[in-house]
């Protein structure tokens, strides 16, 4: 059994993350969505501004996942939570635990901070994600849609 170690990423990471991100943009087929590089990682999660955090998770120091995650706030609860963007696994290290171990990590983080939620999305058809994210305890939101608004619609609706 491989030893984990989750460390919380740095920007000499960055690099790492973003092949991470292409891994994950490919599972989820939507490789040509991926418009930032090294330096845009770099900056983002590691600038004096990021509002974002990431963590490396390691199987005998070979880096083998990520997670990103951020701070959102429920005026229903009066309390910050957890928003988990991404967390993966790289394909052949599936099944090791690396996934629980990061989704854990997180969770812990989140009571130690009293935290009132811990929240992600999946996609519908990511049927492993799904079950994973069951056997969790975790449990489907479907009274809500996701809406976005980006790129020139962001743009137009801004303006």
């Amino acid at each position: 059994m491989a030893l984990l170690n989750i460390r919380p990423a740095t920007v000499a990471d960055a690099g790492l993350i973003l092949r991470f991100i292409r891994e994950l943009a490919i599972y989820e087929k939507a490789e040509q969505s991926v418009q930032t590089d090294e330096i845009g990682i770099a900056e983002s999660l590691f600038g004096a501004d990021a509002t974002a955090r990431a963590l490396v998770c390691e199987a005998n120091g070979e880096a083998i996942g990520y997670a990103v995650y951020f701070y959102n706030y429920s005026t229903w609860l009066g309390r910050k939570g957890i928003y988990l963007e991404d967390l993966y696994v790289s394909p052949e290290k599936r099944g090791s635990g690396a996934g629980k171990a990061l989704l854990k990590h997180i969770a812990r983080q989140a009571v130690a901070e009293g935290c009132g939620r811990f929240e992600w999305s999946v996609l519908d058809w990511n049927t492993p994600a799904i079950e994973f994210y069951t056997a969790a305890g975790a449990r489907p939101q479907d009274e809500w849609t996701v809406y976005r608004l980006e790129g020139e619609a962001l743009k137009a609706f801004a303006g």
